[in-house]
C-alpha cells in the first residue's frame, strides 16, 4: 500500500505559510525546555546544599566520637544526629528553594522577553531585580532591546524616506515620457532633457544612499593621502564663486597655511561641497558665507563654514544630522549633512552645528592629524 506524503504546509490554498498550530508547537517545545533547565539547576542546588548540610553533621559526628562526648549516653547520640539531619535536609530545602526562586524568577523574565523580542516587540523590558549578575544581565538586556527598536524604527523610516525620495522624480520622468508618447508633449531636445535630469537625480539619490551606507556600516574605504586642507577649502570656493555671485552672495575663503594632514582628498572635497551648497542655499541674496581654516587644538585641522542665512530652529538642529531630514525651506534630498558626518566619522574626525533663527548657521568640522605622522 502507498503512503500518501503530505507537504510541509498542508491546509487549503487560501492559508499559506506555517498553520495556526505551528507557533502553539514551537511555545510547549520552549517551555519544556524552559522547565527542564530549571529543574535540573534546583536538584543541583539542592543536592550541593544537602552535601554541605551532611558534611557539617559528619563533622559534628567526629567531634563527639573524639571528644567522648557520646560516652554519656551512646544511645541518644544516633537519634540525635539523625534528629539534625533531618532538620538540616528541611533547612538545607527551604534555603534552596528560597535562592532557586529568586535566580528562577528574573531569568524566566528575561526569556520570556527575549521570545517577544524575537518576535518583533521591541518595546519590551524587564525588571531590574535578584542577584547583582541578575540585575546586570537585565540591564543589559534592556538597552539591547532599546538599540534593537531605535535600528527597526530608523530602518523603517529609513526605507519611508527612500520611498518618498524616488517617487518625485520617476513620476515627473514617468509623466513627461507618457505625455511624449501620448502626443501630448512634443519629442523635443527640451523635454528629452526634463526626463534626462530626473535619472541624474535618481542616480545622484542613489549614489548619496550608497555612500550613506558605507560611511555608517564601517565599510567605506579611504584613499588617504597628504593633503593640503586649505587648499581643498580655497578650491572648491573657487568652484561655487559664479553660482554664489549669479545669487549676490558674498563668499570668501581665510585659510592659513597648515602642515597637511593624511586623509582622502575626494572625501574631503564632498564633504566641504556640501557644507558649501548647503550655506549658500539657505542664504538670501546679498548675504554672506564664510570659509575659515585654521589649526585645531592637537595638531589637527578645523574647517568652519558660516552664513548668515535663515538659520535652524532648535528642533531643526537637533536633527540637523538626521537622514533625509529638510528644513521648511530646504530643497535638497535631506542627505547631504548626513554624508558630510559619515565621511567626517570616517576619518576619525567630528562635526558640529550651531545655528540661531534668522542670524545663521556654522558648521566645524575638525579633523585629527594620523597618529603615525
Amino acid at each position: 500500500m502507498r503512503h500518501m506524503r503530505f507537504p510541509d504546509r498542508c491546509g487549503p490554498r487560501w492559508r499559506r505559510g506555517p498553520q495556526p498550530w505551528t507557533a502553539d508547537e514551537r511555545f510547549r517545545r520552549q517551555y519544556q525546555t524552559r522547565v527542564r533547565f530549571f529543574r535540573r539547576l534546583a536538584v543541583v542546588a539542592a543536592f550541593m546544599m544537602f552535601c554541605a548540610v551532611a558534611g557539617v553533621v559528619a563533622m559534628a559526628w567526629l567531634a563527639v566520637r573524639i571528644t567522648g562526648i557520646g560516652a554519656v549516653s551512646p544511645s541518644l547520640l544516633p537519634l540525635a544526629l539523625l534528629a539534625v539531619l533531618f532538620l538540616g535536609g528541611i533547612a538545607v530545602l527551604a534555603v534552596a528553594g528560597r535562592t532557586v526562586r529568586r535566580v528562577v524568577t528574573p531569568l524566566g523574565a528575561v526569556m520570556d522577553a527575549a521570545e517577544r523580542v524575537s518576535g518583533g516587540d521591541y518595546g519590551v523590558r524587564v525588571a531590574e531585580r535578584g542577584a547583582p549578575p541578575i540585575r546586570a544581565l537585565a540591564r543589559a538586556f534592556n538597552a539591547m532591546t532599546a538599540r534593537l527598536g531605535d535600528h527597526d524604527r530608523q530602518r523603517r523610516e529609513l526605507m519611508a524616506d527612500v520611498a518618498h525620495e524616488l517617487r518625485t522624480p520617476l513620476t515627473v520622468m514617468q509623466g513627461t515620457l507618457e505625455g511624449m508618447l501620448d502626443g501630448v508633449y512634443p519629442l523635443d531636445e527640451r523635454h528629452l532633457a526634463e526626463a534626462l535630469e530626473q535619472t541624474r537625480v535618481l542616480s545622484r539619490l542613489v549614489d548619496d544612499l550608497r555612500t550613506l551606507a558605507l560611511s555608517e556600516s564601517g565599510a567605506l574605504k579611504l584613499e588617504k593621502e597628504m593633503t593640503d586642507v586649505g587648499s581643498l577649502a580655497r578650491d572648491v570656493v573657487r568652484a561655487f564663486s559664479p553660482d554664489a555671485g549669479a545669487r549676490r552672495i558674498t563668499l570668501d575663503v581665510d585659510a592659513s597655511d597648515l602642515p597637511p594632514l593624511d586623509v582622502d582628498p575626494l572625501r574631503i572635497r564632498e564633504v566641504l561641497t556640501n557644507l558649501v551648497s548647503n550655506a549658500l542655499r539657505h542664504t538670501a541674496p546679498g548675504g554672506a558665507v564664510g570659509v575659515r581654516v585654521e589649526a585645531a587644538p592637537g595638531g589637527g585641522v578645523s574647517v568652519a563654514v558660516r552664513d548668515n542665512g535663515s538659520g535652524m530652529t532648535p528642533e531643526d538642529l537637533a536633527r540637523a544630522f538626521d537622514r533625509f531630514h529638510k528644513g521648511p525651506e530646504s530643497r535638497g534630498s535631506g542627505l547631504g549633512l548626513s554624508i558630510a558626518r559619515g565621511l567626517v566619522v570616517a576619518h576619525g574626525g567630528e562635526i558640529h552645528a550651531s545655528s540661531e533663527p534668522g542670524r545663521g548657521t556654522t558648521m566645524t568640522v575638525t579633523l585629527p592629524r594620523d597618529r603615525e605622522g
